[in-house]
């Protein structure tokens, strides 16, 4: 990665190895939509136009022996719940907003499928 911000570095300082899979993720997100703010805290990087439509975590959602390693989380809002084999959770926190969890393995898994879920997400986000 070109620059990695001292926050980004501090957020992956316990898993490391995460941080390609991150640079990845961010690289791709940030072609697609140039104008998105990125804030650092400390247990999420949430993603947002107007409003917070992705973030990364290393939140367990499943089992640690289910995990990859590394493995990060993408976490989506969208207005239904997403069927998919990838999904490893998902909840309807508020009606119509479901708050969908994906856990990346591999830079093979940040492919068109994914990333046309983080585009309804976006939309979504963009009509609140």
């Amino acid at each position: 990665m070109e620059h990695i911000a001292q926050d980004t570095l501090l957020f992956f300082s316990k898993q490391p190895a995460a941080l390609p899979l991150y640079g990845a993720f961010e690289r791709t997100l940030l072609q697609r939509y140039p104008g998105v703010s990125i804030r650092v805290q400390k247990t999420q990087i949430t993603f947002s136009d107007r409003h917070v439509f992705a973030c990364i975590s290393l939140q367990r959602v499943k089992r640690k022996a289910e995990l990859p390693n590394p493995y990060l989380v993408v976490t989506l809002g969208l207005p239904f719940p997403l069927e998919s084999p990838r999904v490893a959770a998902k909840t309807e926190p508020w009606p119509g907003r479901w708050t969908t969890h994906i856990v990346i393995g591999s830079p093979d898994e940040l492919d068109d499928e994914l990333f046309s879920w983080v585009h309804l997400a976006y939309d979504f986000a963009k009509k609140k």
